[in-house]
């Protein structure tokens, strides 16, 4: 099979492929939220902003659980195309990269929590740590802390793919691209 070729059996199944990607657009737009809320006036449009958030981490948290499910007891992935210790950082990414998208998920709860955030004005979480601003803050941090180490590891994971694209001229890319069957 020549090296820009993607047959049906080399991709990857349309269900990996589209986690992997709701999964990286829940990502960048939860980032993107989490890096601009400091921009949006205090008030209601503030708390309808940050409740945007919170409604997509959850529908991330609920992406990595089928995720993983999927990868765990599916089979999700295809044989790997290389081996030795390139396989072994190929592994390592993905299996870190899942650890931080629960960390993340995890920490956002908790700050959401330890703050009392108000989701879309309708419901009131109770603050975990009453009158502990310092704590709430701490945790928050945590969790941005979170999301810019997946941000950091999904950059390498992205330059990785690419280097495969350009340099190696390999399918490895071409595998989870959602259109790479109509690709010579």
């Amino acid at each position: 099979m020549p090296s820009s070729a993607v047959s049906e059996r080399s991709r990857h199944a349309p269900t990996t492929i589209a986690l992997h990607w709701l999964t990286a657009i829940l990502v960048v737009l939860l980032w993107t939220i989490g890096q601009t809320i400091d921009f949006v006036p205090r008030g209601a449009l503030r708390v309808d902003y940050r409740s945007l958030h919170l409604l997509l981490g959850a529908m991330l948290g609920i992406v990595l659980v089928v995720r993983l499910v999927w990868r765990t007891t599916k089979g999700g992935l295809l044989p790997a195309l290389q081996e030795g210790p390139t396989l072994a950082v190929s592994h390592a990414t993905h299996w870190l990269l899942y650890a931080l998208l629960l960390a993340a998920v995890v920490l956002g709860v908790a700050t959401a929590w330890a703050r009392g955030d108000s989701i879309f004005n309708v419901v009131q979480l109770p603050q975990l740590f009453p009158g502990d601003r310092a704590r709430a803050h701490q945790v928050g941090e945590w969790h941005a802390l979170a999301a810019n180490a997946i941000m950091i590891v999904a950059g390498m994971h992205s330059a990785a793919a690419l280097f495969h694209h350009f340099v190696l001229h390999d399918v490895t890319l071409r595998r989870m691209l959602p259109w790479a069957k109509r690709l010579p």
